[in-house]
């Protein structure tokens, strides 16, 4: 058995970690942030996912706390044996390349900033941090089972208004992004966190999957209608180079639905419509 300790296991990610660990019969702590513990005893390998996603830009303090402020205790104090902090491929926005190695641009003076320089931030400490066995995982956009309505993620509130029957998609139904299933990214994480080579990894599925993709597929499952909003704006985001993960992992990312993945029944199609 391997000891593990997942920091943020509260998480939607973190605590879906916690249950694949503990069920492949590895060692898993999953201390409080504030646990005095968690300077005081061996660690193994820590999976850092303490993170905020859809308050951060009301909350920014409490941003850069959770994703640098706490990094650095841990960095600075703990003892482990690894540590693989998450990041984001949020932080690719405005590069020209979404390889590991691309320079990034960043705009302070825009708030929506704020989470891609925090992520970055805690990136950066990584790096010159000293420490061995430090890697760092950009994760694309997780969904899943579970995921939380109120979190500010597209796919769970399309999901929680298909359940209320009825969808409506306030962007462009052919915008596009990276989306990535939660069950690869559990298995994953720590085979980087082990075995990782590298120092960054893109943890993506290397496909855009449109958000009128998503209307169908929800439709289906949910019976549920659907329309786009009038004048919706087209949103573009650049496909994520997953080239170093599967390299060295040999992995291949699963389509984010099918084969019975979010365990919901497959229903009558409602027909929905575009403006």
């Amino acid at each position: 058995m391997t000891p593990f300790t997942v920091l943020g296991a509260s998480g939607y990610i973190g605590s879906r970690l916690v249950a694949h660990l503990q069920g492949q019969g590895h060692t898993v702590l999953a201390p409080a942030r504030d646990n005095a513990g968690l300077f005081s005893q061996p660690l193994g390998h820590v999976l850092y996912c303490v993170g905020l996603t859809a308050d951060f830009r009301s909350r920014p303090f409490d941003t850069v706390e959770a994703h640098v402020g706490l990094l650095a205790e841990v960095l600075r104090r703990a003892q482990f044996d690894s540590l693989l902090y998450l990041s984001s491929t949020r932080v690719y926005m405005g590069a020209a390349s979404t390889d590991e190695e691309a320079p990034l641009s960043v705009v302070p003076g825009d708030p929506s900033y704020l989470y891609n320089l925090s992520k970055l931030a805690g990136e950066s400490l990584c790096h010159a941090s000293g420490r061995s066995g430090v890697r760092v995982a950009r994760l694309s956009n997780v969904v899943g089972p579970g995921m939380d309505a109120q979190a500010g993620n597209l796919v769970a509130d399309l999901v929680h208004q298909a359940q209320q029957g009825a969808m409506l998609l306030r962007s462009h139904p052919e915008s596009a992004k990276d989306y990535i299933h939660i069950d690869d990214v559990v298995h994953w994480l720590p085979r980087i966190a082990l075995g990782g080579r590298s120092v960054t990894y893109n943890v993506a599925s290397g496909r855009q999957t449109t958000h009128g993709q998503w209307l169908q597929w929800l439709s289906e499952h949910y019976a549920s209608s659907f329309e786009v909003q009038e004048g919706a704006p087209l949103q573009r985001f650049a496909p994520i180079s997953v080239a170093r993960l599967q390299a060295e992992f040999g992995v291949m990312a699963r389509p984010v639905w099918g084969d019975g993945r979010w365990r919901w029944p497959v229903q009558t199609q409602t027909a929905g419509r575009y403006p």
